[in-house]
Protein backbone atom coordinates (compact mmCIF):
# COMPACT_ATOMS: atom_id res chain seq x y z
CA UNK A 1 0.00 0.00 0.00
CA UNK A 2 1.34 3.40 -1.00
CA UNK A 3 1.62 5.83 1.88
CA UNK A 4 2.02 9.50 1.07
CA UNK A 5 2.47 12.08 3.78
CA UNK A 6 0.99 15.47 3.09
CA UNK A 7 3.42 18.12 4.13
CA UNK A 8 2.60 21.76 4.26
CA UNK A 9 3.77 24.16 1.61
CA UNK A 10 5.69 23.20 -1.49
CA UNK A 11 6.19 19.61 -0.42
CA UNK A 12 2.38 19.03 -0.38
CA UNK A 13 1.99 20.31 -3.92
CA UNK A 14 4.57 17.88 -5.27
CA UNK A 15 2.96 14.98 -3.48
CA UNK A 16 -0.42 15.76 -5.08
CA UNK A 17 1.13 15.80 -8.55
CA UNK A 18 2.79 12.46 -7.91
CA UNK A 19 -0.53 10.96 -6.86
CA UNK A 20 -2.32 12.06 -10.09
CA UNK A 21 0.48 10.69 -12.27
CA UNK A 22 0.36 7.33 -10.51
CA UNK A 23 -3.42 7.10 -11.02
CA UNK A 24 -3.14 7.75 -14.81
CA UNK A 25 -0.46 5.09 -15.21
CA UNK A 26 -2.56 2.49 -13.44
CA UNK A 27 -5.55 3.34 -15.67
CA UNK A 28 -3.43 2.91 -18.81
CA UNK A 29 -2.26 -0.51 -17.74
CA UNK A 30 -5.85 -1.62 -17.15
CA UNK A 31 -6.82 -0.70 -20.75
CA UNK A 32 -4.67 -3.50 -22.09
CA UNK A 33 -7.35 -6.17 -21.42
CA UNK A 34 -9.52 -8.13 -23.86
CA UNK A 35 -11.59 -5.10 -24.90
CA UNK A 36 -8.50 -3.19 -25.82
CA UNK A 37 -7.16 -6.10 -27.88
CA UNK A 38 -10.41 -6.34 -29.84
CA UNK A 39 -10.37 -2.66 -30.64
CA UNK A 40 -6.81 -2.91 -31.84
CA UNK A 41 -7.67 -5.84 -34.08
CA UNK A 42 -10.53 -3.92 -35.65
CA UNK A 43 -8.24 -1.03 -36.45
CA UNK A 44 -5.56 -3.34 -37.91
CA UNK A 45 -5.91 -3.23 -41.74
CA UNK A 46 -3.85 -6.37 -42.14
CA UNK A 47 -6.35 -8.52 -40.23
CA UNK A 48 -7.28 -11.70 -42.22
CA UNK A 49 -10.64 -11.46 -44.12
CA UNK A 50 -12.59 -14.21 -45.96
CA UNK A 51 -12.81 -13.72 -49.79
CA UNK A 52 -16.11 -12.43 -51.21
CA UNK A 53 -18.34 -14.89 -53.08
CA UNK A 54 -18.64 -14.31 -56.85
CA UNK A 55 -22.25 -13.69 -57.96
CA UNK A 56 -23.31 -16.09 -60.72
CA UNK A 57 -26.43 -17.36 -62.44
CA UNK A 58 -27.10 -21.09 -62.34
CA UNK A 59 -29.64 -23.49 -63.81
CA UNK A 60 -30.43 -27.02 -62.67
CA UNK A 61 -29.98 -29.90 -65.11
CA UNK A 62 -33.41 -31.18 -66.13
CA UNK A 63 -35.03 -33.72 -68.41
CA UNK A 64 -36.90 -32.93 -71.62
CA UNK A 65 -37.36 -34.17 -75.17
CA UNK A 66 -34.50 -33.32 -77.51
CA UNK A 67 -34.14 -34.12 -81.20
CA UNK A 68 -31.16 -34.60 -83.47
CA UNK A 69 -31.68 -32.57 -86.62
CA UNK A 70 -30.12 -31.03 -89.70
CA UNK A 71 -30.89 -27.40 -90.44
CA UNK A 72 -30.58 -25.41 -93.62
CA UNK A 73 -32.10 -22.60 -95.64
CA UNK A 74 -33.94 -22.71 -98.95
CA UNK A 75 -36.52 -20.87 -101.02
CA UNK A 76 -39.96 -22.36 -101.47
CA UNK A 77 -41.00 -23.53 -104.92
CA UNK A 78 -44.30 -24.66 -106.35
CA UNK A 79 -44.45 -28.35 -107.13
CA UNK A 80 -46.11 -27.57 -110.48
CA UNK A 81 -45.73 -24.40 -112.51
CA UNK A 82 -46.75 -23.70 -116.09
CA UNK A 83 -46.00 -20.95 -118.57
CA UNK A 84 -49.12 -20.64 -120.74
CA UNK A 85 -48.35 -19.77 -124.37
CA UNK A 86 -50.58 -19.11 -127.38
CA UNK A 87 -50.49 -22.01 -129.84
CA UNK A 88 -51.89 -19.84 -132.62
CA UNK A 89 -51.88 -16.16 -133.48
CA UNK A 90 -54.80 -13.78 -133.41
CA UNK A 91 -56.43 -10.83 -131.68
CA UNK A 92 -57.48 -11.39 -128.06
CA UNK A 93 -61.26 -10.89 -128.02
CA UNK A 94 -61.72 -11.70 -124.31
CA UNK A 95 -59.46 -12.24 -121.32
CA UNK A 96 -61.48 -14.28 -118.83
CA UNK A 97 -59.16 -14.47 -115.77
CA UNK A 98 -57.10 -12.10 -113.66
CA UNK A 99 -54.02 -12.37 -111.48
CA UNK A 100 -54.60 -14.16 -108.19
CA UNK A 101 -57.61 -16.09 -109.50
CA UNK A 102 -57.84 -19.82 -108.93
CA UNK A 103 -58.28 -21.86 -112.10
CA UNK A 104 -58.71 -25.53 -112.85
CA UNK A 105 -57.11 -27.56 -115.61
CA UNK A 106 -58.96 -27.08 -118.92
CA UNK A 107 -60.63 -23.81 -117.88
CA UNK A 108 -60.74 -21.19 -120.71
CA UNK A 109 -58.40 -18.26 -120.12
CA UNK A 110 -58.39 -16.23 -123.37
CA UNK A 111 -60.53 -16.31 -126.51
CA UNK A 112 -58.74 -15.31 -129.72
CA UNK A 113 -60.31 -14.24 -133.03
CA UNK A 114 -61.44 -17.57 -134.63
CA UNK A 115 -62.60 -16.34 -138.06
CA UNK A 116 -59.52 -17.35 -140.05
CA UNK A 117 -59.39 -20.74 -138.37
CA UNK A 118 -63.09 -21.37 -139.05
CA UNK A 119 -62.62 -20.63 -142.75
CA UNK A 120 -59.69 -23.04 -142.87
CA UNK A 121 -61.89 -25.72 -141.29
CA UNK A 122 -64.67 -25.13 -143.82
CA UNK A 123 -62.22 -25.29 -146.72
CA UNK A 124 -60.61 -28.54 -145.58
CA UNK A 125 -64.02 -30.06 -144.86
CA UNK A 126 -65.26 -29.32 -148.39
CA UNK A 127 -62.16 -30.88 -149.92
CA UNK A 128 -62.61 -33.94 -147.71
CA UNK A 129 -66.28 -34.37 -148.71
CA UNK A 130 -65.38 -34.11 -152.40
CA UNK A 131 -62.75 -36.84 -152.15
CA UNK A 132 -65.10 -39.09 -150.14
CA UNK A 133 -67.68 -38.99 -152.96
CA UNK A 134 -65.03 -39.59 -155.62
CA UNK A 135 -63.68 -42.56 -153.71
CA UNK A 136 -67.13 -44.10 -153.27
CA UNK A 137 -67.85 -43.83 -157.04
CA UNK A 138 -64.47 -45.30 -157.89
CA UNK A 139 -65.15 -48.32 -155.69
CA UNK A 140 -68.35 -49.01 -157.62
CA UNK A 141 -66.69 -48.59 -161.00
CA UNK A 142 -63.69 -50.72 -160.21
CA UNK A 143 -65.96 -53.78 -160.06
CA UNK A 144 -67.09 -53.03 -163.63
CA UNK A 145 -63.46 -52.63 -164.68
CA UNK A 146 -64.15 -49.04 -165.73
CA UNK A 147 -61.52 -47.63 -163.28
CA UNK A 148 -58.09 -49.05 -162.66
CA UNK A 149 -57.06 -50.24 -159.23
CA UNK A 150 -54.22 -47.70 -159.23
CA UNK A 151 -56.68 -44.82 -159.55
CA UNK A 152 -58.73 -46.17 -156.67
CA UNK A 153 -55.63 -46.41 -154.49
CA UNK A 154 -54.67 -42.83 -155.36
CA UNK A 155 -58.15 -41.60 -154.41
CA UNK A 156 -57.90 -43.41 -151.10
CA UNK A 157 -54.56 -41.77 -150.28
CA UNK A 158 -55.89 -38.35 -151.27
CA UNK A 159 -58.94 -38.88 -149.04
CA UNK A 160 -56.77 -39.81 -146.06
CA UNK A 161 -54.68 -36.67 -146.60
CA UNK A 162 -57.82 -34.52 -146.78
CA UNK A 163 -59.12 -35.98 -143.56
CA UNK A 164 -55.79 -35.18 -141.86
CA UNK A 165 -55.96 -31.61 -143.15
CA UNK A 166 -59.47 -31.31 -141.75
CA UNK A 167 -58.39 -32.54 -138.34
CA UNK A 168 -55.43 -30.12 -138.37
CA UNK A 169 -57.71 -27.20 -139.22
CA UNK A 170 -60.09 -28.24 -136.42
CA UNK A 171 -57.15 -28.36 -134.01
CA UNK A 172 -56.05 -24.89 -135.05
CA UNK A 173 -59.57 -23.66 -134.39
CA UNK A 174 -59.48 -25.13 -130.89
CA UNK A 175 -56.28 -23.20 -130.19
CA UNK A 176 -58.17 -19.94 -130.46
CA UNK A 177 -59.48 -20.70 -126.96
CA UNK A 178 -56.48 -20.81 -124.62
CA UNK A 179 -57.11 -23.11 -121.65
CA UNK A 180 -55.25 -23.73 -118.38
CA UNK A 181 -52.88 -26.71 -118.63
CA UNK A 182 -52.83 -27.24 -114.83
CA UNK A 183 -54.89 -26.27 -111.82
CA UNK A 184 -53.54 -23.45 -109.69
CA UNK A 185 -53.50 -19.70 -109.31
CA UNK A 186 -52.77 -17.08 -111.96
CA UNK A 187 -49.40 -15.68 -110.90
CA UNK A 188 -48.94 -13.25 -113.79
CA UNK A 189 -50.84 -12.02 -116.84
CA UNK A 190 -49.12 -10.37 -119.83
CA UNK A 191 -52.07 -9.87 -122.19
CA UNK A 192 -54.98 -7.47 -122.48
CA UNK A 193 -58.15 -7.54 -124.49
CA UNK A 194 -57.48 -6.30 -128.04
CA UNK A 195 -53.81 -7.28 -128.11
CA UNK A 196 -52.53 -9.22 -131.08
CA UNK A 197 -51.00 -12.44 -129.83
CA UNK A 198 -48.17 -14.12 -131.71
CA UNK A 199 -47.84 -17.87 -131.74
CA UNK A 200 -45.80 -19.32 -128.83
CA UNK A 201 -46.02 -16.03 -126.90
CA UNK A 202 -46.22 -16.48 -123.07
CA UNK A 203 -49.42 -14.87 -121.83
CA UNK A 204 -49.99 -16.40 -118.36
CA UNK A 205 -48.05 -18.06 -115.57
CA UNK A 206 -49.95 -20.55 -113.43
CA UNK A 207 -48.58 -21.82 -110.12
CA UNK A 208 -49.96 -24.82 -108.27
CA UNK A 209 -49.43 -23.76 -104.65
CA UNK A 210 -51.45 -26.62 -103.16
CA UNK A 211 -48.12 -28.29 -102.31
CA UNK A 212 -44.84 -26.42 -101.96
CA UNK A 213 -41.33 -27.79 -102.02
CA UNK A 214 -37.97 -26.72 -100.64
CA UNK A 215 -34.70 -28.14 -101.92
CA UNK A 216 -31.67 -28.42 -99.65
CA UNK A 217 -28.12 -29.19 -100.74
CA UNK A 218 -26.96 -31.32 -97.82
CA UNK A 219 -23.30 -32.31 -97.13
CA UNK A 220 -22.49 -35.90 -98.00
CA UNK A 221 -21.79 -36.82 -94.34
CA UNK A 222 -25.55 -36.65 -93.68
CA UNK A 223 -26.43 -39.14 -96.42
CA UNK A 224 -26.67 -42.05 -93.97
CA UNK A 225 -28.95 -40.18 -91.52
CA UNK A 226 -31.63 -38.66 -93.77
CA UNK A 227 -34.52 -40.72 -95.13
CA UNK A 228 -37.72 -40.04 -97.06
CA UNK A 229 -40.68 -39.53 -94.74
CA UNK A 230 -38.76 -37.89 -91.89
CA UNK A 231 -40.53 -34.91 -90.25
CA UNK A 232 -39.58 -31.41 -91.33
CA UNK A 233 -40.27 -28.04 -89.70
CA UNK A 234 -40.09 -24.77 -91.64
CA UNK A 235 -39.92 -21.24 -90.25
CA UNK A 236 -40.41 -18.42 -92.78
CA UNK A 237 -38.93 -14.97 -92.26
CA UNK A 238 -42.06 -13.41 -93.73
CA UNK A 239 -44.30 -15.11 -91.13
CA UNK A 240 -42.58 -14.65 -87.75
CA UNK A 241 -43.81 -16.73 -84.86
CA UNK A 242 -45.21 -19.50 -87.06
CA UNK A 243 -43.82 -22.91 -87.96
CA UNK A 244 -45.06 -25.25 -90.66
CA UNK A 245 -44.78 -29.06 -90.63
CA UNK A 246 -43.78 -31.12 -93.63
CA UNK A 247 -41.99 -34.30 -94.67
CA UNK A 248 -38.96 -35.31 -96.69
CA UNK A 249 -40.38 -36.23 -100.11
CA UNK A 250 -37.35 -37.56 -101.92
CA UNK A 251 -33.57 -37.76 -101.63
CA UNK A 252 -31.13 -37.82 -104.50
CA UNK A 253 -29.02 -41.00 -104.41
CA UNK A 254 -26.11 -39.24 -106.14
CA UNK A 255 -23.59 -36.91 -104.48
CA UNK A 256 -22.42 -34.00 -106.60
CA UNK A 257 -18.68 -34.39 -107.08
CA UNK A 258 -18.08 -30.65 -107.37
CA UNK A 259 -19.83 -29.49 -104.20
CA UNK A 260 -19.87 -32.71 -102.16
CA UNK A 261 -23.61 -32.34 -101.51
CA UNK A 262 -26.79 -34.19 -102.41
CA UNK A 263 -30.32 -32.87 -102.95
CA UNK A 264 -33.05 -33.32 -100.34
CA UNK A 265 -36.56 -32.20 -101.34
CA UNK A 266 -39.08 -31.48 -98.57
CA UNK A 267 -42.80 -31.05 -99.20
CA UNK A 268 -45.38 -28.89 -97.41
CA UNK A 269 -49.08 -29.55 -98.03
CA UNK A 270 -52.41 -28.44 -96.59
CA UNK A 271 -50.92 -27.34 -93.24
CA UNK A 272 -48.81 -24.71 -95.03
CA UNK A 273 -51.56 -22.10 -95.29
CA UNK A 274 -49.92 -18.70 -95.69
CA UNK A 275 -46.78 -19.93 -97.41
CA UNK A 276 -46.20 -18.74 -100.94
CA UNK A 277 -43.72 -19.75 -103.65
CA UNK A 278 -40.54 -17.71 -103.47
CA UNK A 279 -40.57 -17.26 -99.68
CA UNK A 280 -37.28 -17.84 -97.88
CA UNK A 281 -37.39 -20.33 -95.02
CA UNK A 282 -35.26 -22.09 -92.42
CA UNK A 283 -35.75 -25.84 -92.53
CA UNK A 284 -35.05 -28.41 -89.81
CA UNK A 285 -35.12 -32.14 -90.53
CA UNK A 286 -35.43 -34.27 -87.38
CA UNK A 287 -33.78 -37.65 -87.92
CA UNK A 288 -33.69 -38.90 -84.28
CA UNK A 289 -35.29 -37.98 -80.93
CA UNK A 290 -34.80 -38.70 -77.23
CA UNK A 291 -37.95 -38.29 -75.16
CA UNK A 292 -36.29 -38.10 -71.71
CA UNK A 293 -32.83 -36.60 -72.13
CA UNK A 294 -30.83 -34.82 -69.42
CA UNK A 295 -30.16 -31.32 -70.74
CA UNK A 296 -28.53 -28.04 -69.69
CA UNK A 297 -28.43 -24.67 -71.47
CA UNK A 298 -25.74 -24.24 -74.13
CA UNK A 299 -24.54 -21.20 -72.17
CA UNK A 300 -23.30 -23.52 -69.42
CA UNK A 301 -20.59 -25.06 -71.63
CA UNK A 302 -17.05 -23.78 -71.15
CA UNK A 303 -15.05 -22.57 -74.15
CA UNK A 304 -11.64 -23.82 -73.07
CA UNK A 305 -11.22 -27.12 -74.86
CA UNK A 306 -13.00 -30.34 -73.98
CA UNK A 307 -16.70 -30.06 -73.06
CA UNK A 308 -17.07 -29.10 -69.39
CA UNK A 309 -19.29 -27.08 -67.03
CA UNK A 310 -18.99 -25.42 -63.62
CA UNK A 311 -21.15 -27.32 -61.12
CA UNK A 312 -22.28 -25.50 -57.96
CA UNK A 313 -22.21 -27.38 -54.65
CA UNK A 314 -22.09 -26.02 -51.07
CA UNK A 315 -21.36 -22.51 -52.28
CA UNK A 316 -18.37 -23.48 -54.43
CA UNK A 317 -17.88 -24.43 -58.07
CA UNK A 318 -16.10 -27.42 -59.53
CA UNK A 319 -15.09 -27.88 -63.14
CA UNK A 320 -16.79 -31.07 -64.35
CA UNK A 321 -16.04 -32.65 -67.77
CA UNK A 322 -19.17 -33.85 -69.57
CA UNK A 323 -20.05 -35.99 -72.56
CA UNK A 324 -22.42 -34.25 -74.95
CA UNK A 325 -25.26 -35.74 -76.96
CA UNK A 326 -27.85 -34.10 -79.20
CA UNK A 327 -28.33 -30.33 -79.32
CA UNK A 328 -31.60 -28.56 -80.06
CA UNK A 329 -32.09 -24.82 -79.87
CA UNK A 330 -30.74 -23.45 -76.55
CA UNK A 331 -30.41 -26.92 -75.02
CA UNK A 332 -27.69 -29.55 -75.19
CA UNK A 333 -27.92 -33.15 -74.00
CA UNK A 334 -25.55 -34.34 -71.24
CA UNK A 335 -24.91 -38.09 -71.42
CA UNK A 336 -22.19 -38.32 -68.76
CA UNK A 337 -20.85 -36.10 -65.97
CA UNK A 338 -24.01 -34.65 -64.37
CA UNK A 339 -27.10 -35.84 -62.55
CA UNK A 340 -30.61 -34.47 -62.63
CA UNK A 341 -30.90 -31.43 -60.36
CA UNK A 342 -27.19 -30.49 -60.46
CA UNK A 343 -26.80 -26.73 -60.79
CA UNK A 344 -24.47 -25.44 -63.48
CA UNK A 345 -23.25 -21.88 -63.97
CA UNK A 346 -24.67 -20.10 -67.01
CA UNK A 347 -23.50 -16.51 -66.38
CA UNK A 348 -20.40 -15.22 -64.60
CA UNK A 349 -18.07 -18.02 -65.71
CA UNK A 350 -15.17 -15.77 -66.73
CA UNK A 351 -14.06 -14.99 -63.18
CA UNK A 352 -14.39 -18.56 -61.90
CA UNK A 353 -11.75 -21.15 -61.14
CA UNK A 354 -12.05 -24.63 -59.70
CA UNK A 355 -13.07 -24.18 -56.03
CA UNK A 356 -14.12 -20.53 -56.27
CA UNK A 357 -16.76 -19.47 -53.74
CA UNK A 358 -19.93 -18.30 -55.50
CA UNK A 359 -23.29 -16.81 -54.62
CA UNK A 360 -26.10 -17.93 -56.93
CA UNK A 361 -28.30 -14.96 -57.77
CA UNK A 362 -31.74 -15.56 -56.31
CA UNK A 363 -30.52 -17.88 -53.52
CA UNK A 364 -30.23 -16.65 -49.90
CA UNK A 365 -26.62 -15.86 -48.93
CA UNK A 366 -25.02 -18.18 -46.35
CA UNK A 367 -24.13 -15.21 -44.08
CA UNK A 368 -27.78 -14.19 -43.90
CA UNK A 369 -28.76 -17.70 -42.90
CA UNK A 370 -26.07 -17.79 -40.23
CA UNK A 371 -27.12 -14.41 -38.82
CA UNK A 372 -30.68 -15.62 -38.47
CA UNK A 373 -29.53 -18.79 -36.72
CA UNK A 374 -27.35 -16.96 -34.12
CA UNK A 375 -30.19 -15.01 -32.38
CA UNK A 376 -32.22 -18.20 -32.24
CA UNK A 377 -29.42 -19.98 -30.33
CA UNK A 378 -29.07 -17.04 -27.93
CA UNK A 379 -32.77 -17.07 -27.11
CA UNK A 380 -32.57 -20.82 -26.43
CA UNK A 381 -29.73 -20.33 -23.89
CA UNK A 382 -31.64 -17.63 -22.04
Amino acid sequence: MLRISLLPGRTGTCAAALLITTTLLLGGCGAGGPAGDAAAAEKDPKAEKAPDAVPVEAVAASRRAVAASYTGTAALEARAESQVVAKTSGVALAVMVEEGQQVRAGQPLVRLDPDRARLAVAQSEAQMRKLENSYQRAQKLVGQQMVSAADVDQLRYDLENARAQYRLATLELSYTTVVAPISGVIASRSIKTGNFVQINTPIFRIVDNSRLEATLNVPERELATLRAGQPVTLVADALPGKSFPGTVDRISPVVDAGSGTFRVVSGFGEDAAGLQPGMFGRIRIDYDQRADALVVPRLALLDDGDPAVFRVRAGKVARVPVKLGYAEGPWVEIREGLAEGDKVVTAGKVALRDGTAVQVIGDKPATAVASKAAPAKAETRQ
